[in-house]
């Protein structure tokens, strides 16, 4: 089977959930070709901020995730949609010119972003009629209009209950929804082997029984990590900060000369055994991030202020309602957050909640996508009603 799979480098996310489907795909020994379409490179033409520049416009969303500037999220993407309608039909003729380039034609084109797939679906029906368009979600829930979910006829996976709701309220009739378990994280995720944790601690230049923190705001870090690094000094805690490709960052923490014991690292694919050497998780309320911290059994701590993203909000409140961890309005209550899940029992009682959260899209997406292409070229006879939610 071939699979066309489209994502674009705005966060870190949606290059994530590729790898991380793509790695599941070979681990479980399909044998199926996947090729990787940067949306970033297709769209060039049209891109003004890669005319005068030379660098993508994703490049200005990162560049505002790296030094936290997130409080003018809402505005910035109604900018954007307004952007992505003026430019729509440009866009179309890009993608329909990548459609009839892609050679062999693929079986299914799955796309993990969202705001384009309104061209996606077009653009494909208009080369390759019979060729199903998925997209499958990278956030827990939509954040509408137009952000995830079209009005056109194509499959959604979706991996929360309130997204595939949304889904079936706002997609056409004929669209068709599936319900997976959670977001797509890397297989390494749920691997479960025993490790010495305090000897690795100590091979970190960590204190081997001290409650350990893992301080993470996605692939390109966040100068927030500054101030929540000086905060804690009064904290009985230790910290392993994971700065992303924020360079300037990792270099500005390492000469803060922390009082408590710190294990500052760059980039890092080793994010599941840092993760596995930590207590509990602080960071923005991403969803891979969250996502990947609930796999590795972390309770997390997450803020929500002004600065907090539009297409987050439900993140928070989805931490707080399943009782996973604990939100903060701001870093200053930070110390006193960390006493609370340190505290007798409350810890057990979020491990309790995260317990239910089963998480296993990662080997459930390619059933699905599986099942899909069968359907639609008729090998199956157990078609899906229209508007129907397919559980896996």
């Amino acid at each position: 089977m071939r699979v066309a799979l489209v994502y674009f480098g705005a966060g870190g996310g949606h290059v994530a959930c590729a790898r991380a489907l793509t790695e599941s795909i070979r681990r479980q020994g399909r044998s199926w070709q996947v090729e990787l379409i940067d949306l970033d490179r297709v769209l060039e033409p049209i891109d003004l901020v890669y005319r005068l520049t030379g660098l993508h416009s994703k490049s200005m969303y990162n560049w505002a995730l790296r030094h936290g500037w997130t409080f003018a999220s809402g505005p910035c993407l109604a900018m954007l949609h307004a952007w992505i309608r003026a430019t729509h039909m440009p866009s179309v003729r890009l993608l329909r010119r990548l459609w009839r380039q892609t050679r062999p034609k693929p079986d299914l084109v799955l796309s993990v972003i969202p705001h384009y797939n309104r061209a996606l679906c077009e653009s494909l029906r208009a080369e390759h009629p019979g060729t199903p368009f998925v997209t499958l979600l990278t956030d827990l829930a939509d954040y509408p209009p137009r952000f995830w979910f079209e009005s056109q006829e194509q499959h959604f996976i979706c991996g929360t209950a309130t997204a595939a709701q949304q889904a079936a309220r706002l997609c056409s009739p004929q669209s068709q929804i599936w319900r997976v378990s959670g977001m797509v994280l890397h297989p390494g995720f749920y691997d479960r082997r025993r490790r010495d944790i305090a000897a690795e601690r100590r091979r970190l230049g960590l204190d081997p029984h001290l409650p350990t923190a893992l301080v993470l705001f996605g692939g390109y870090g966040s100068n927030r990590m500054l101030p929540i690094a000086r905060c804690l000094r009064d904290s009985r805690v230790q910290v392993i900060f994971l700065c992303g490709r924020n360079t300037r960052l990792a270099e500005r923490l390492r000469r803060l000369a922390l009082p408590y014991p710190a294990y500052i690292h760059e980039y890092t694919d080793r994010v599941p055994f840092y993760m596995g050497l930590s207590d509990f998780f602080i960071g923005k309320p991403g969803p891979g991030a969250v996502s990947e911290a609930l796999a590795m059994r972390l309770p997390v701590i997450v803020e929500e202020n002004y600065k907090t993203m539009v297409h987050e909000r439900f993140n928070v409140r989805w931490i707080r309602e399943e009782r996973m961890g604990l939100v903060i309005r701001g870093i200053a209550e930070l110390p006193a957050a960390i006493e609370e899940l340190l505290s007798p029992g409350v810890r057990e009682q979020m491990l309790q909640g995260i317990a239910r959260f089963n998480n296993r899209a990662a080997y459930e997406v390619p059933a699905v996508l599986e099942k899909i292409v069968a359907r639609e070229a008729g090998r199956s006879r157990t078609a899906v009603l229209p508007g129907h939610i397919g559980l896996v």
